[in-house]
């Protein structure tokens, strides 16, 4: 039975002010959602309107409205993507971009790339000063890391596809969000304190997020950001052109040419020239499971495909959850799939990416032989997928982190597994117009050479970085959808998404349950495991196994899903998370 609580009784639970149901703004293109409307659910009828599960309630709100208005599965995960870059600032934002994974009834599925590009200026070099590589944290903050941003795009082209609601009725709650006010929560909070550096780098952040001393502000502080209401409405009216050309552009460049900290030639012509992409998925088998993700520039999909593939020969449903060695096997399958992607995975419009040698059923299962239930893999190269090319050099792990994924599915069973980031907590820190730039740049490899080898994750104009991102979509052995899931925390996210479905699809876990497991995380000659967690007391048994250096480590792991159990959608929100799932 479903647990249904109007959001104003959410609101008080979780000590958050303005999460009720969001009247809309200004002239209405369909009736406003009435007020006890929405509600948070584990459950809803297949045969229903459908469900949105998010990192914030008032975001899942937003997309749940869009369902109950008759709207698309897509809608509602663009209604939540823009209301997410109110409230969520630190993570995502039409000043960042994402991929969205699509997928219908009958098992059709599309995927968009929104990812971010560099300005044509850049260079391999883009993030050297005085002739050496600067390090991560100097090359973050400021003009040199912000990429030309594609949430907008990616949502406007996915709108042309699959809308039913007008594109202004997207971004009537997100706008009633800034324009209102929203309160701070203590992720929120915590996040401008831990971040501190870029959240308050711009004095218009500043004025909104602090106090005159430099103090975040307390939870439960209500915030309005006028200047981004006034973003939105453009948006709403004018379409996403609004974004890309006229004054906004010009702010967006002026804001990146002339930063404080590490200015960097970015031009109108750079945001004009932006286009979302539609790409083919990559999809895989795992025990007659039909499992489909993003493809490069993102890494997450062929590094969840290739880890599940490799896995399948083992019975780790027999292990359980509880089992050492069935952890030490998905560790060893993910330092596999990573080390191809540290050589092979990068933005397939300038580079070869052998991506259906990756993922070829044969080479998955020759990368699997590799792999021991008694012993651990001295050192992990890369393999030789077919149609493998160019030498690229082995680069290592490039730091990820703020990002945020959120789920819809509508009353035709059709689903939106969307993954949006700004990289970074709240990524460059400059802002334009109420919200902030990204720091994708940042992705990309900043040294571009290795042993006299090019990285293919090098920095080159117009190129997009590689990401972690992997939105997912599930089909079971009879072609129903069974499950979407995604999950925020830069490198962290395909391990997460591999314990999801492992726990889901082996451990007769819910959703819920599953997200709530602890992560395997390879790092190099390292393995971390999520402090906290049953894992930190396995690492004696992961040590006898051959993993020689084995840490407990506080993860930021933020993880959304749906499944259906029988005839109903459940929603799933991390329990490390302040998520909600909602229905209409």
């Amino acid at each position: 039975m479903a647990i249904r609580i109007p959001l104003f009784a959410l609101a008080s639970s979780l000590s958050l002010a303005a999460c009720a149901p969001l009247p809309m703004a200004g002239p209405p293109a369909a009736p406003p959602v009435p007020a006890s409307t929405p509600h948070r659910a584990d459950n809803a009828p297949v045969d229903g309107p459908g469900l949105v599960s998010a990192a914030d309630p008032r975001a899942a709100a937003a997309g749940a409205q869009m369902l109950q208005l008759g709207g698309s599965a897509t809608d509602a995960a663009i209604a939540t993507m823009l209301a997410l870059g109110v409230v969520e600032p630190q993570s995502s934002g039409i000043g960042g971009g994402g991929f969205i994974v699509m997928g219908d009834a009958a098992g059709k599925v599309e995927t968009i790339d929104g990812r971010e590009a560099a300005p044509a200026a850049a260079t391999p070099t883009w993030f050297y000063a005085e002739g050496l590589p600067m390090p991560i944290r100097e090359a973050i903050p400021g003009g040199r890391s912000v990429g030309v941003p594609g949430n907008l795009r990616l949502a406007a082209l996915a709108h042309t596809k699959h809308g039913k609601l007008a594109w202004r009725t997207l971004f009537e709650p997100a706008i009633r969000l800034a324009r209102d006010g929203f309160a701070i929560t203590p992720r929120l909070n915590a996040s401008l304190a831990m971040f501190k550096e870029t959240a308050a780098l711009d004095p218009a952040a500043r004025a909104l997020f602090f106090d005159p001393a430099g103090n975040a502000l307390p939870v439960g502080t209500v915030v309005k950001n006028p200047a981004l209401a006034a973003t939105l409405e453009r948006i709403a009216g004018r379409g996403a052109d609004a974004f890309y050309s006229g004054d906004n552009a010009a702010t967006i460049a002026a804001k990146v040419g002339t930063s404080p900290i590490n200015p960097a030639p970015m031009t109108t012509a750079d945001i004009a020239a932006y286009r979302a992409i539609e790409r083919p998925p990559v999809c895989g088998t795992y025990r007659a499971h039909h499992i489909c993700s993003m493809g490069p520039p993102s890494a997450g999909g062929i590094i969840v495909i290739q880890a599940l593939g490799q896995l399948e020969r083992f019975d780790l449903k027999a292990m359980g959850q509880n089992s050492p060695v069935a952890w030490h096997l998905i560790a060893e399958s993910e330092r596999l799939a990573f080390a191809d992607r540290d050589r092979f995975i990068a933005d397939p419009g300038l580079v070869s990416v052998p991506t259906p040698g990756l993922i070829d059923p044969s080479y998955i299962a020759a990368r699997s032989a590799l792999i021991s239930e008694k012993a651990t893999l001295p050192a992990v190269q890369p393999g030789s997928p077919a149609g493998a090319g160019a030498d690229y050099a082995m680069a290592g792990p490039v730091d990820e982190h703020g990002t945020t994924h959120f789920v819809a599915v509508d009353r035709d069973g059709a689903v939106a597994s969307y993954t949006s980031t700004v990289e970074s907590g709240f990524g460059s820190g400059l802002m334009a117009n109420g919200y902030y730039l990204n720091n994708e740049l940042t992705d990309f490899n900043i040294v571009p050479m290795r042993d006299g080898k090019p990285t293919a994750n090098r920095v080159e104009g117009g190129k997009r970085p590689r990401s972690s991102m992997s939105p997912v979509v599930v089909y079971g052995p009879d072609g129903t959808l069974r499950m979407a899931v995604g999950g925020a925390g830069g490198m962290t996210i395909p391990v997460q998404v591999i314990r999801a479905i492992i726990g889901t699809l082996d451990w007769g876990l819910s959703a819920r349950e599953a997200l709530g497991l602890g992560v395997v995380m390879p790092m190099g000659d390292m393995l971390g495991v999520e402090q906290g967690t049953a894992l930190e007391g396995m690492i004696p048994a992961l040590q006898a196994l051959g993993h020689a250096q084995v840490r407990a480590m506080p993860l930021r792991l933020k993880a959304n899903a749906i499944e259906r159990v029988g005839n109903s959608w459940r929603g799933a929100a991390d329990p490390r998370s302040e998520g909600a799932s909602v229905t209409p």
